[in-house]
C-alpha cells in the first residue's frame, strides 16, 4: 500500500518545482551585470532615482536576455566557481557604469573650477545625484549634460551596449583586470581634458576681467576692489555661459558620444582579451 501512495504523490501535478528553482537561479545570475550597471551609472544610479525603480528596470532588462544566454549548471552556480562567475558579472557592470560616471564628472570638475575662479565657490548646495556639496555652477553644467544625454538617446545606447555584451561575453566570462584598469585610467585622463576644454573659455574671460580690474584699481586706488570687482566677475561668468551655450552643447554632445564609445571599446577589449 505504501509504494502505491508514494507513486501517486510523485505523479501529482505541481509537485516537481526543481525547474522553477533552476530558472530563478539562471535569471538572477543574468541580472547581475545589468543590475550592477544600473547602480553605478551616472543617471540610473543617482540618489534621486528610487531603489525600487532601479530594481524593476534591472529585472525587466534581464528578462529580455535571460532566455538567450547560455544556461549554467545549478551545481556550478552553488559552488565556488559560481561565486567567481557572479563576481565577474558584477565587475563588468560596475566597470561600465563607472566609466560613464568618470566621463560625466568632467562637467562637475569644470563647474567647480569656474566657480572657484569667479568667487562663486561659496554658492554650494547638496547635489541630488551624489549627495555631496557642489557649487551651483557645477550642478547647472551637470543638469545641462544630463538633458543632452537624454535628448541624444544616450541612455538607450548604453543599455543596448549592455544587452549586446551578453552575446560577446557570455555568462561566466572572467574579465581581464588589466583592461579594466586601463579603461579607468583613460577615462580619468579624458575627464580632466574635458573639464579643461569646458572651463577654458570662461577662465580666459575671467582672467581678462581680473587684469582689467587690477589696472583700474592700480590707477585709482580709492576704488574698493570688492565693491565693483566681485559683481563684475560674477556677471562676466553668467554672460559668458549664456553666450557659450551653443558651444557647450556641442562639446557636451561630443562628451556623451565619446563616453559611450569608450564603454563600447572596453566591452570589445574585454571580449577579445
Amino acid at each position: 500500500m505504501l509504494p502505491l501512495v508514494t507513486q501517486n504523490m510523485v505523479a501529482l501535478p505541481g509537485m516537481d518545482l526543481q525547474w522553477i528553482v533552476t530558472g530563478l537561479l539562471q535569471y538572477l545570475v543574468a541580472s547581475l551585470r545589468i543590475g550592477a550597471f544600473m547602480i553605478s551609472s551616472p543617471m540610473f544610479g543617482a540618489r534621486w532615482m528610487p531603489l525600487q525603480i532601479r530594481i524593476i528596470m534591472s529585472f525587466m532588462l534581464a528578462m529580455s536576455v535571460a532566455g538567450h544566454v547560455q544556461p549554467i549548471d545549478v551545481n556550478i552556480i552553488t559552488s565556488l566557481p559560481g561565486i567567481v562567475i557572479m563576481a565577474s558579472e558584477i565587475t563588468i557592470g560596475l566597470a561600465a557604469g563607472l566609466i560613464l560616471t568618470i566621463w560625466f564628472a568632467g562637467a562637475l570638475l569644470a563647474g567647480e573650477k569656474i566657480a572657484s575662479t569667479a568667487g562663486l565657490g561659496f554658492a554650494a548646495q547638496v547635489d541630488p545625484s551624489t549627495g555631496g556639496q557642489t557649487p551651483v555652477v557645477s550642478q547647472i553644467l551637470y543638469l545641462f549634460l544630463t538633458v543632452i544625454f537624454l535628448s541624444l538617446d544616450g541612455h538607450l545606447l548604453v543599455i543596448s551596449i549592455m544587452l549586446k555584451s551578453y552575446s560577446i561575453m557570455p555568462l561566466g566570462h572572467v574579465p581581464d583586470m588589466g583592461v579594466l584598469v586601463e579603461a579607468g585610467i583613460s577615462a580619468a585622463g579624458s575627464m580632466f581634458f574635458v573639464g579643461a576644454i569646458i572651463m577654458l573659455p570662461v577662465v580666459i574671460v575671467l582672467l581678462m576681467i581680473n587684469v582689467s580690474i587690477g589696472v583700474i584699481t592700480r590707477s585709482a586706488p580709492q576704488l574698493n576692489l570688492f565693491s565693483f570687482g566681485f559683481p563684475i566677475s560674477m556677471l562676466g561668468v553668467f554672460i559668458v555661459l549664456y553666450f557659450s551655450a551653443g558651444t557647450l552643447s556641442s562639446n557636451m554632445s561630443d562628451l556623451v558620444f565619446n563616453a559611450i564609445g569608450d564603454v563600447q571599446t572596453m566591452m570589445e577589449n574585454l571580449a577579445n582579451g
